[in-house]
């Protein structure tokens, strides 16, 4: 689809990050940009971080680091959401100089590979990252001068807040550095590793012109108020984390904390959360706890004919849903009116469903390479199965489309990356001509709705939202003494995927060194040593499921495995079996 040119609502392009820090403080000041739960046990206690403070501690923080001779410096930071992940984001952003997220799943040489290959002057940690820190200050081996811990009294590393301290100092001197930093718009400002290895992740170069395009894009199709409220779900480092941070302080949106996965109900209640930005897994979780306390008041035909009625009077422009189903939405706090789903596509039922309750569901798609967002449904604009239209400025063309309209998605807007860093090939086989080539397929349907169909790319998506790369995963398989080949893929299990291997094994290795065992005993072997590979990885990427086999994989004339063909042949084994 060609460039859209709709327009939804009014919306300010703001045209700096310092620009977000200044105009919310003027608008917003007194009202409350952050809650922080300071105690999760009985009888929580909280803090609250108004614009006029957070613009306070943006300008302290940026002028303490500038001090430590930080400006235009790179500065990576680490940790689980929180007020100072936020806070040194803004900062770093607006004041100093380029930001590195770093995924905070990551282990100790992971954080080293990372850091050193973006040349990163500085690191900003959580202090559950200490001993990993400490290790590579010891190595030596990375480019980093200065480590900045986000809680006080941590091993004898600078806190934040004494930066801060040092940076209100300053400024009541007279200092006006942090005032002074200007940022090139069209130069890069952020640097985000893809998933992968760290050998094969790509860094993805991202201007300022690219992230506050994108802010503008959403702000000109999705309504925010300044009485909403936030949970933030999504981890700050993942880009659509950041991208809905930034736009949220631009709204006067006020962000609260998740206590973790578990808790998500809870603390939809406890903050009186308006807006939710998540994965489709957890909506699902979500509507069908809702669900099963329907069922269990045996209340599921009232809901049925309420939803019915309701939607009919909706035809009228007459909007009943919330007040008929107040005692089902009292369930997620009674103020829940927007959740918008990304990473992976949420099940039109659920979608459905919530809509029935006065909820409005939204998903869209796009890449950490486009700040992220490409397309997605809008207030006006709701079509389940698809991720909607391409936002405001951007285009959107399938290339090479087969019979049924499916070929590979490329984008063209002011949001699409600069490139990858130091990686001149890989960024020439994704831009062309102006083009950003996804790598995913997909067609418009006949009301121009993006519909995703599938990945070009051999990347494995999970219902979390979270992507794994078969290739990294082959490495550390293949180097098994009795592999002779392996491929890993996603195993269909309901409507998600289980992480999966299978694995040819060399049959004369096996009979000349394993003393001819069973099948079974190899089986079990191979599975301890899968067991093993799981254990130097993240959670999210271990391996679920084993298929052995003496079967040479289809291949290619080139040598290359057909991973469709191999896949449908285990399912097709599966079954039989």
């Amino acid at each position: 689809m060609k460039n859209n040119e709709i327009i939804y609502k009014n919306a300010k392009k703001v045209t700096s990050f310092r620009e977000i820090v200044e105009e919310s403080a003027k608008k917003f000041g007194d009202k409350n940009a952050f809650i922080i739960k300071e105690k999760i046990e009985k009888d929580p206690k909280y803090k609250y971080i108004t614009y006029k403070k957070l613009k306070e501690d943006v300008d302290a923080l940026g002028q303490g680091l500038i001090s430590m001779g930080l400006k235009n410096k790179r500065i990576a930071i680490i940790g689980k959401n929180s007020y100072e992940w936020g806070l040194s984001y803004l900062t770093v952003l607006s004041s100093v100089g380029i930001c590195v997220p770093l995924d905070k799943g990551l282990k100790q040489d992971e954080i080293e590979s990372l850091i050193t290959r973006s040349k990163t002057d500085c690191i900003i940690f959580d202090s559950q990252y200490l001993d990993e820190i400490k290790q590579i200050q010891e190595n030596g081996n990375t480019f980093i001068t200065n480590y900045v811990c986000m809680k006080e009294n941590s091993n004898g590393y600078t806190s934040i807040k004494e930066i801060i301290e040092i940076g209100k100092k300053e400024l009541k001197e007279g200092k006006k550095d942090v005032f002074e930093y200007k940022m090139d718009p069209n130069e890069m400002a952020v640097i985000l590793f893809t998933s992968g290895t760290t050998s094969i992740s790509k860094a993805v170069m991202l201007s300022q012109d690219n992230i506050l395009s994108n802010i503008y894009q959403l702000d000109c199709m999705i309504e925010f108020y300044d009485t909403d409220v936030s949970l933030a779900f999504l981890p700050f480092h993942h880009t659509f984390g950041s991208t809905a941070l930034l736009l949220f302080l631009h709204n006067g949106v006020c962000t609260t904390f998740c206590d973790g996965l578990k808790y998500v109900q809870k603390n939809l209640v406890e903050y009186k959360v308006s807006v939710f930005v998540c994965v489709p897994l957890i909506l699902e979780a979500m509507y069908k706890k809702i669900m099963l306390e329907v069922k269990k008041q045996n209340k599921e035909n009232i809901l049925k004919i309420g939803s019915s009625i309701s939607n009919f009077l909706l035809k009228f422009k007459i909007d009943i849903r919330r007040k008929l189903f107040k005692q089902v939405l009292d369930q997620l706090g009674g103020c829940v009116r927007l959740v918008v789903s990304g990473a992976a596509a949420l099940d039109k039922d659920v979608a459905k469903g919530f809509r029935n309750l006065g909820i409005t569901a939204l998903q869209g798609y796009g890449l950490t390479e486009t700040s992220p967002v490409l397309s997605a449904e809008n207030m006006f604009h709701i079509a389940p199965g698809t991720v909607g239209i391409p936002l405001y400025g951007i285009d959107i063309e399938i290339d090479n489309p087969d019979e049924h309209g499916i070929g590979e998605i490329k984008a063209k807007g002011p949001n699409v990356m600069l490139g990858y860093y130091e990686n001149e090939e890989a960024t020439n086989e994704v831009l062309k001509d102006g083009w950003f080539y996804t790598g995913d397929l997909g067609y418009f349907d006949k009301n121009g709705d993006l519909v995703i169909s599938g990945r070009k790319k051999t990347v494995i998506v999970l219902k979390n939202g979270k992507n794994i790369f078969p290739e990294e995963l082959e490495i550390l398989v293949n180097n098994l003494p009795y592999v002779a080949e392996s491929m890993v893929f996603g195993y269909p299990k309901g409507d998600d995927l289980v992480i999966s291997v299978e694995i040819q094994y060399n049959k004369e290795y096996v009979e000349k060194h394993m003393n001819n065992i069973s099948y079974d005993e190899l089986h079990e072997i191979v599975w301890k040593d899968i067991k093993k590979i799981n254990t130097t990885l993240p959670t999210y990427k271990y391996i679920k499921k084993l298929f052995l086999t003496d079967e040479e994989m289809i291949k290619t004339t080139t040598a290359k495995v057909k991973r469709f063909k191999e896949i449908e042949k285990i399912l097709n084994k599966e079954k039989e079996n």
